[in-house]
């Protein structure tokens, strides 16, 4: 009984496999042909993605090349804009200058009061009995120069205040940004709690916005009213946000960052050139020290030169180059940073 069932079974065993056999040999080339299309679909889904890859990564390369494009050419237009700019405020117009100053003249106002002042002065060294000689030129002097070099030093002194606040106001911007203020209340925020003159120029600002103007244009402006590079550098990082986009907290801190390294060094420079400042001051201030010892002690001995027409000329010539040695000392002293 058992070796007619285990014959059974065998044959059982036999007949499914050569039934499995015969499937198979019927099945095997639609399986390969199933594994074909599978290995075909797998591809072509990797085709399909490597080519989405390759297409987002063109697409980078393109946006990154026409920013960089849009981003030269800002610069450029920028930079002959801050040519002209540069050209305007080393060359500006004496009204410009008085605007600049900060002076609420006008161009006829200031005339009157340089012909007031040379006239004043003229009167002056007449009553003090300079030779006659040498009036005509103490009212050139007086009415021309003085009240230039007057606006000159207001102009320099209000550039210098401008200076010592403009990266605070930057960084308050730059807070105002990052806390979720747009640029414009940054800006009027600045015009209102911000001390003179970075609150005037401010105004400024907010003023030609009411006006029509954007803030970029307006801030491009400000070169015209406070004559400094620092000003322009504010413009042009406005203007490059504006038109390329990017992080404008960023940019700003950046910027303030670098004016008060630039502050930093030209005290640095300061430092170091006082040494040749104070030997300058006591080379040129010298010949009139002992000048004036001389004459304390000997009048006799020096009046000649004040009272001959040789003497004065010698005084004139002494004077013109003492004047052109201070101005050589003063231009080897002088470092633009």
């Amino acid at each position: 009984m058992f070796g007619i069932d285990s014959t059974v079974l065998m044959f059982v065993v036999l007949a499914g496999m050569s039934a499995g056999a015969v499937a198979y040999a019927f099945l095997f080339n639609r399986i390969s042909e199933e594994k074909n299309v599978g290995k075909r679909l797998q591809t072509i889904k990797a085709a399909d993605s490597d080519r989405a890859s390759v297409k987002a990564s063109r697409d980078r390369v393109a946006e990154a090349a026409k920013r960089r494009k849009s981003v030269q050419e800002s610069l450029k237009e920028l930079d002959e804009k801050q040519k002209l700019q540069d050209r305007n405020v080393s060359k500006a117009p004496l009204k410009l200058q008085i605007r600049q100053a900060g002076l609420d003249l006008s161009l006829g106002r200031f005339y009157l009061y340089s012909a007031i002042c040379g006239l004043a002065l003229t009167l002056v060294a007449f009553v003090a009995g300079l030779p006659p000689v040498i009036l005509p030129g103490v009212l050139v002097a007086g009415g021309l120069g003085l009240p230039r070099w007057i606006v000159s030093f207001l102009r320099a002194r209000r550039v210098k205040a401008f200076l010592n606040e403009f990266p605070n106001a930057l960084d308050i911007i730059v807070r105002a940004v990052k806390s979720g203020l747009p640029l414009n209340d940054g800006v009027r925020l600045i015009a209102s709690e911000a001390p003179e003159p970075v609150r005037g120029e401010f105004r400024r600002i907010v003023d030609a916005q009411q006006m029509g103007l954007s803030i970029p244009d307006a801030a491009m402006r400000m070169p015209e009213t406070m004559p400094c590079s620092e000003a322009g550098f504010f413009g042009i990082v406005i203007q490059i946000q504006a038109q390329a986009g990017g992080n404008l907290s960023e940019a700003l801190g950046n910027l303030s960052r670098v004016l008060r390294d630039r502050k930093k060094m030209k005290a640095k420079v300061a430092a170091l050139s006082m040494e040749a400042k104070a030997s300058a001051v006591i080379i040129g201030s010298l010949p009139i020290i002992v000048a004036f010892l001389v004459y304390l002690t000997s009048p006799e001995y020096i009046t000649p030169l004040f009272t001959t027409s040789g003497g004065n000329m010698i005084l004139g010539v002494s004077a013109l180059w003492m004047s052109i040695g201070i101005f050589v000392m003063r231009k080897m002293m002088n470092f633009d940073v």
